[in-house]
């Protein structure tokens, strides 16, 4: 990489006056340096601040409101340029090519926005790497930075106030960004449940963090400002107080909103909503705080947010950064870049660029790029004479192979399995019941053949028999002691009790697998075992507990992008985050992950998976009220159940169904639907579908005022209720009484 000039800015305060100088790095060392001195107003230079603070708070909606703002930045920024610099300064920034300019300033200059001073040509922070080191009053201390190895640890924190959805996207993309880098660095994920001790407890273990969420800013005591976590503030005071007696990470990635913020009397609450993108005036003395908090306590570089910014811009921005960054670029520069990636996605005139400041030496480099070195001879000698060894040893086993085990093989068994298989697949049931039985009857010990049977016998709602071949996988994988199809069992047997409603047993397997395949090292059964963990926690409204599941089977499933299995599990856990959001009412995150899932299911053509996937999205589309979306992705979820002789599935459809013709008063069909599901779950004793089924008639019923019917249905569903549901339970009490009152 060409090594790059770096520039020096100080700028002292003295009086009415600035006193500063522009040094190349060589030019800092000598005793005798040369700086000027300019007169200015530092009200009118506070009155200039205030008013590019304005400017950025315009709300620009269309591209020549855009413009026009932008206009205005840079006529304010070249206000800055003609109050600020002497001649000579100007000259040498205007005619210097890109450059690192690292700003040396004094403590009660920082309110000054000199990323955004403009030359008539260029605002500074995209001409040059800028980075800022201040000069604060009290006494020096000797800092003891962190020493950085090749291999750095991450530690990404994302939205633990549990109310922004972009947080949580935004860590979970530089996770996944990070998978295939284990080498250069190792990332652990938290989201959700962050509470102070955590970070306290362990943000010294990391060589870089990033924080995703929200921020307070005191004005009253700053020391009161920080970042907002799950319990609480982790404040500027906290990170007073650890000081220099802990190695404190080398970077900190604040990616924070202000959320305190403080507006005009005429804003109401009502519409403050719309305003929570502005910044304060005194933004820059809020940023400062928490940096330089940070950086008092050892941190050596930190990068803050002035504003909120839409989640795409600030998503495009982060992978960026940290893609240079581990490229071997220089922080100042990987910021620079980043901000220009900004500004080719999104326009200038976006200004999503504006928005991060650097408090540290822009010159770092955190990833060195290590040459490669010329290979010597004895090397491709060594690997040849491994190659021949290899080849030696595939043909021997290759001869053992074909001379002793082969004719033990029976081709038939295998011919069977992966026909009932494929039958499976197409929704042939009987026949994939069949075919494996078949393989069965040929050997009792072929393990992978009884979920076939036991998954056929699940769609096709013959729930006893479907049990049977549960337990028959787990006892078979038992006494055969092969622990992985133990774990798949335990997993297969979990769902089907999920499925019945019964949560204790279903959780006890779940655990089981999780626990057995970390023995083995499976990550593709822990991945699995961890997805269906954090359903059970969505279904027990544990939505933190879920998150922090479906991020580890994630990451697991990233690392491995060319596996089908992985790839399918991977949009399954995108499905399962969508559900996650959609419990929680939003909508717009729970689509955005949904969407993801079904491009993937479609990609592999998994026609299980995609049914459900437009039955979800279906339901999104109902809550917002888009009744034609929604009833093509359930007719179209509909069409693949009937296909696949889904009969479970189709309970569940037709009742779905159901509630959206009953959103939609057209009674007489949701009337049908609900019967539809009602006599199919009875049929195939699915229990919370006959539950779901009959209540939604009782609600039809009361509706057009058929009492008696209402009261059949709902205590019919009452009855079920009891031992599967406990609240629906108490729902229907609630509506049997309320009925007995009209």
């Amino acid at each position: 990489m060409p090594q790059v000039e770096t520039l020096i800015l100080e700028v002292f305060k003295q009086n009415d006056c600035l006193k500063m100088g522009l040094f190349d790095q060589g030019q800092t060392l000598p005793t005798l340096r040369h700086y000027s001195q300019v007169g200015v107003s530092f009200d009118e230079l506070k009155q200039l601040s205030a008013e590019l603070v304005a400017v950025l708070n315009w709300p620009a909606n269309d591209n020549v409101s855009k413009f026009e703002q932008l206009k205005s930045l840079q006529k304010i920024g070249q206000l800055f340029w003609n109050h600020l610099f002497s001649r000579s300064i100007k000259e040498n920034l205007k005619n210097s090519p890109p450059a690192v300019l690292t700003l040396c300033l004094d403590e009660e200059l920082i309110y000054i926005p000199w990323e955004l001073i403009f030359d008539g040509s260029d605002f500074l922070c995209l001409k040059f790497s800028v980075g800022r080191l201040v000069r604060s009053k009290g006494e020096a201390t000797l800092l003891q930075y962190r020493d950085l190895s090749d291999s750095l640890r991450m530690l990404i924190l994302a939205n633990p106030s549990a109310d922004l959805k972009s947080a949580y996207s935004e860590g979970l993309n530089i996770k996944n960004q990070f998978n295939h880098m284990a080498k250069k660095v190792y990332v652990d994920f938290k989201s959700t449940n962050i509470e102070k001790n955590y970070v306290k407890k362990n943000i010294c273990d990391y060589d870089i963090v990033h924080f995703a969420g929200h921020c307070e800013f005191d004005k009253r005591d700053s020391k009161n400002s920080g970042w907002v976590l799950s319990d609480g503030i982790f404040k500027v005071e906290d990170i007073l107080k650890m000081g220099h007696s802990l190695n404190f990470p080398a970077l900190i990635f604040s990616n924070a909103c202000h959320s305190a913020q403080v507006y005009p009397r005429s804003i109401t609450a009502a519409n403050s909503a719309a305003l929570k993108g502005l910044i304060d005036a005194e933004y820059q003395r809020a940023n400062y705080g928490m940096a330089s908090a940070f950086l008092f306590a050892g941190v050596r570089h930190y990068i803050g947010s002035i504003r909120k910014i839409e989640d795409k811009a600030s998503h495009v921005f982060a992978r960026e950064f940290y893609l240079k960054l581990i490229s071997g670029i220089s922080v100042g520069e990987s910021l620079r870049l980043s901000k220009l990636k900004l500004v080719k996605e999104f326009g200038l005139d976006s200004l999503h660029w504006v928005n991060y400041l650097l408090y540290g030496d822009p010159s770092f480099v955190f990833f060195r790029i290590h040459q490669r070195k010329e290979k010597k001879k004895f090397g491709v000698i060594y690997k040849k004479f491994k190659l021949k060894v290899g080849l030696a040893v595939i043909l021997i086993f290759l001869s053992v192979f074909f001379i002793f085990l082969f004719p033990r093989i029976n081709p038939g068994k295998l011919f069977h399995f992966l026909n009932s298989q494929a039958a499976y697949r197409k929704g042939n049931n009987q026949a994939a019941i069949a075919l494996s039985k078949r393989v069965i009857s040929l050997d009792q010990n072929f393990l992978a053949a009884y979920p076939v049977i036991a998954d056929a016998y699940q769609r096709l709602g013959d729930k006893e028999k479907a049990k049977k071949y549960y337990f028959e996988y787990v006892l078979k994988s038992e006494r055969l002691n092969n622990k992985n199809h133990l774990t798949e069992a335990y997993i297969k047997l979990g769902w089907f009790y999920h499925l019945d409603g019964k949560y204790p047993k279903a959780e006890e397997l779940y655990n089981k697998a999780v626990s057995l395949s970390r023995q083995l090292k499976n990550k593709k059964n822990e991945a699995v075992a961890l997805r269906k963990l954090a359903v059970w926690h969505i279904d027990n409204s544990n939505y933190g507990q879920a998150l922090d599941l479906l991020t580890k089977s994630a990451a697991i499933n990233l690392e491995h992008p060319n596996n089908f299995e992985n790839t399918k599990n991977l949009a399954c856990d995108y499905f399962d985050i969508g559900l996650v959001f959609a419990n929680k009412n939003d909508y717009p995150a729970a689509k955005d992950f949904y969407v993801r899932s079904m491009k993937i299911f479609e990609r592999l053509n998994l026609k299980n998976e995609l049914s459900d996937c437009y039955f979800n999205l279906g339901e999104i589309y109902l809550f917002e009220k888009e009744y034609q979306k929604a009833s093509e992705y359930y007719f179209k979820g509909l069409r693949i159940d009937e296909g696949q002789d889904n009969k479970v599935g189709l309970a569940c459809d037709y009742n779905m169904i159901g509630e959206l013709y009953l959103e939609m008063e057209d009674l007489p069909i949701a009337e049908d639907y609900f019967k539809k599901s009602f006599i199919l779950s009875s049929q195939i004793n699915s229990q919370p579908d006959m539950v779901n089924a009959g209540y939604n008639l009782g609600l039809l019923y009361k509706k057009q005022g058929r009492k008696n019917l209402a009261r059949e249905y709902w205590r019919k569903a009452q009855e079920i209720s009891r031992l599967v549901d406990p609240e629906m339970y108490q729902e229907i009490r609630r509506e049997l009484k309320e009925i007995d009152t009209i």
